[in-house]
């Protein structure tokens, strides 16, 4: 039996259990396999098996229904966040769950549920390294040091096999070994979560349910986008500023210069472009402001996303964070 993907699968490959000897292929393969077995009176086909292949150079890769942005809540705060193996993972199996008679204490599975244990583990490892940080800390380490590359050094592809932007694969795919000597944290407290959820609208009573914290005081408010958040996602103003402060996990003494990868129709300014840390934990402040650039753009809707890049880069270090602006058409 040869199973098809349909049309939204593209070439994303899930495997799964079949009670007959069956193949799964691609939507386009899937379409050249009809037109061929409609082109005769008897066709014909080998199905080989190479046994397990490793090393797949695509990997990793998008699949179809992993979960895309924008965020539709507080479209200033990027999601999705990151991304991480999920897809056709052999995992135990326990015989606790509904009987399935196979026998099986492995199986493979598919999804988030195979994503998020991944990344929990991630974080439980970071939390055993560094008992001082906060999961915010632990949040950041992890996303400003991501891959955005295949095995390649190619984009990241998605479902078609055309790079995935940055609201499919967020700050990119999780690369544990680097995210525990991060450099750089953009750490968050509680005051600050505070003012961000008063800020979405919330009155006193309702964040003091969400927080638990009797002492809330929603006079001290902040926009969704002064969140101190690893990545960035911009509504373009005639001009957005964003103030954010980083925290020195690093080496003690370290200067990072930054790098910008400007979004294409936008000009960023950041300062200072320099920030010199002489001891452990020491916080530095930088603002980043974005304007409109003078170049001509053919609307082809009445807004568009368009991505970029900051870097803080040391001798040692390089603290990545993602970029993403929305362009909305100016009505004249």
């Amino acid at each position: 039996m040869i199973l098809a993907n349909e049309e939204a699968a593209g070439f994303s490959h899930q495997s799964f259990a079949l009670v007959l000897p069956a193949t799964i292929v691609s939507y386009a393969a899937g379409l050249k396999i009809k037109d061929y077995v409609k082109s005769g009176s008897y066709p014909t086909a080998t199905i080989l098996f190479k046994g397990t292949v490793v090393g797949d150079l695509f990997s990793p890769a998008i699949f179809y229904y992993s979960s895309r942005g924008p965020n539709k809540q507080t479209l200033e705060i990027l999601k999705p966040d990151i991304i991480g193996p999920g897809e056709n993972i052999l995992a135990a199996w326990t015989p606790l769950g509904p009987p399935d008679n196979s026998g099986l204490i492995y199986k493979i599975f598919s999804g988030t549920s195979m994503s998020c244990p991944h990344l929990s583990g991630i974080a439980a490892l970071m939390k055993s390294a560094h008992p001082n940080w906060s999961p915010a800390a632990i949040k950041s380490a992890i996303m400003t040091t991501t891959d955005l590359v295949n095995a390649q050094s190619r984009p990241v592809l998605d479902e078609n096999l055309n790079p995935a932007d940055i609201l499919a694969v967020g700050a990119g795919h999780v690369n544990p070994s680097r995210a525990i000597d991060p450099g750089l944290v953009y750490d968050i407290e509680m005051e600050d979560y505070n003012a961000y959820i008063c800020g979405l609208g919330y009155t006193k009573e309702q964040v003091e349910i969400i927080t638990q914290d009797p002492t809330v005081n929603c006079t001290t408010r902040i926009e969704q986008g002064q969140l101190n958040y690893p990545t960035f996602s911009v509504l373009l103003g005639p001009s957005t500023t964003f103030s954010s402060t980083v925290t020195n996990v690093g080496e003690r003494v370290a200067s990072y210069f930054v790098k910008i990868f400007t979004p294409q129709f936008v000009d960023i300014v950041v300062k200072p472009r320099k920030l010199h840390f002489t001891r452990l934990n020491q916080k530095a402040t930088y603002r980043m402001t974005f304007s409109w650039s003078n170049s001509r753009i053919i609307w082809s809707n009445s807004s568009m996303f368009t991505q970029g890049f900051l870097l803080w880069k040391s001798a040692k270090h390089t603290v990545k964070s993602v970029i993403i602006v929305k362009l909305t058409r100016p009505v004249h």
